[in-house]
């Protein structure tokens, strides 16, 4: 059980940290990855959404556009800037008592709150490229009206609002119409408003440059097809990549990252360290107290050999449990971060990796402890 528990914590130490920082990732790009389009169109240099220049000039939307199979295309848009609450006259009120208790001349307690933002932009057309599939008929009607964000719930409290109340944004005043579930972003809160209202405020891109393109074709089923087909029209002016294709890259981008390698690669040390060291003593322990069982073995005419492979059968299925173990405890702590707003995600590859690295630790323990089985002497038994 020693060793389970060394195995399990390992692999929860690597996992865990990757999760948090795939799931990082994956705040950034929900509303992308949730989206109706089929294809994404870069940059030429970009390697991923976050990853070099992914913007492109404006002239490639219409070049997009005549393929037969494309129906939609749409540039991404965002922006960023300073938030800030504005307080109902009941939270003015306690702030003016707070800020007079405390000997100040001016309210500015913890109800006041001032952020920097992202800011994203859909459609508010039912049914459009860039809105995402879990946004309710509703949500798209109340995002159409001027002036109206969407707030993701686990930002709500970071920025002092709620549903309803007003605020503002770089100086203009804006209204919480809609809170979303499922979009956080641990760094940086986002708002997600219509493209208009982004205009309105006077910060859409109407440049010669556009952001990444969304399209959206007539089968999804031939995104590889068309994706192959756009590049060879592109000749190197964009690339076009699959949702899943591009998907995959930016999270490849978060784990590439240096900062982000040497932790992780750190983690992976320290989880082989413990892993090792601990597992390899349990079994360790294991074969003295049975010393006497193993030396009856070797009475009875079992070969060394066969010894050993007992022990390494042993160090497998201790992998093979602590490797179990490990999922069951990366689950428990996925669902604690997640109630507390922490994105968390685990790509399948990195699963396996962890899978059969922990499984190759209880292993090498085994391999470790095959010496004392030199102790397991049939003339002991005589004494």
């Amino acid at each position: 059980m020693a060793a389970v528990v060394a195995l399990a914590f390992s692999g929860l130490l690597i996992l865990a940290q990757v999760g948090i920082f795939v799931g990082i990732g994956k705040g950034f790009t929900a509303q992308i990855d949730r989206a109706r389009a089929d294809i994404m169109v870069l940059g030429p240099g970009a390697k991923a959404l976050f990853g070099g220049p992914s913007g492109l000039p404006r002239r490639m939307i219409p070049l997009v556009y005549s393929h037969p199979e494309v129906t939609q295309v749409a540039p991404l848009d965002g922006s960023g800037g300073r938030f800030q609450n504005i307080l109902s006259p009941e939270e003015q009120a306690k702030e003016e008592a707070r800020a007079k208790r405390a000997g100040k001349g001016k309210p500015g307690g913890s109800a006041r709150k001032s952020e920097f933002v992202n800011v994203t932009v859909i459609d508010a057309i039912p049914g459009y490229v860039t809105v995402p599939t879990d946004y309710t008929q509703s949500m798209i009607e109340a995002l159409r009206r001027p002036y109206a964000i969407a707030v993701d719930e686990t930002a709500l409290k970071r920025l002092g609002v709620k549903k309803g109340d007003k605020a503002l944004y770089n100086g203009k005043t804006v209204y919480v119409a809609v809170v979303t579930k499922g979009y956080p972003n641990i760094i940086q809160p986002t708002l997600v408003m219509s493209r208009d209202t982004l205009r309105m405020l006077g910060e859409a891109d109407t440049g010669q440059r556009v952001g990444p393109l969304m399209v959206e074709i007539q089968d999804p089923s031939r995104a590889e097809i068309v994706v192959a087909q756009l590049n060879k029209k592109a000749d190197g002016k964009f690339r076009a990549w699959t949702r899943q294709e591009l998907a995959d890259a930016n999270s490849g981008a978060m784990l590439d990252d240096q900062i982000i390698g040497i932790i992780l690669g750190f983690s992976a040390f320290l989880g082989l360290l413990i892993g090792v060291i601990i597992t390899w003593q349990t079994l360790r322990g294991a074969i003295m107290a049975n010393i006497k069982e193993f030396a009856s073995l070797r009475a009875l005419g079992v070969s060394m050999g066969d010894l050993r492979n007992i022990v390494m059968e042993l160090s497998f299925w201790v992998g093979v449990v602590g490797v179990v173990a490990a999922g069951l405890l990366t689950w428990l702590v996925s669902l604690i971060a997640v109630a507390g707003g922490v994105p968390m995600y685990f790509p399948p590859t990195l699963i396996i990796i962890v899978a059969v690295f922990l499984v190759v630790i209880a292993m090498v323990s085994g391999f470790l402890s095959l010496g004392i089985l030199k102790n397991s002497q049939p003339a002991d038994l005589l004494r």
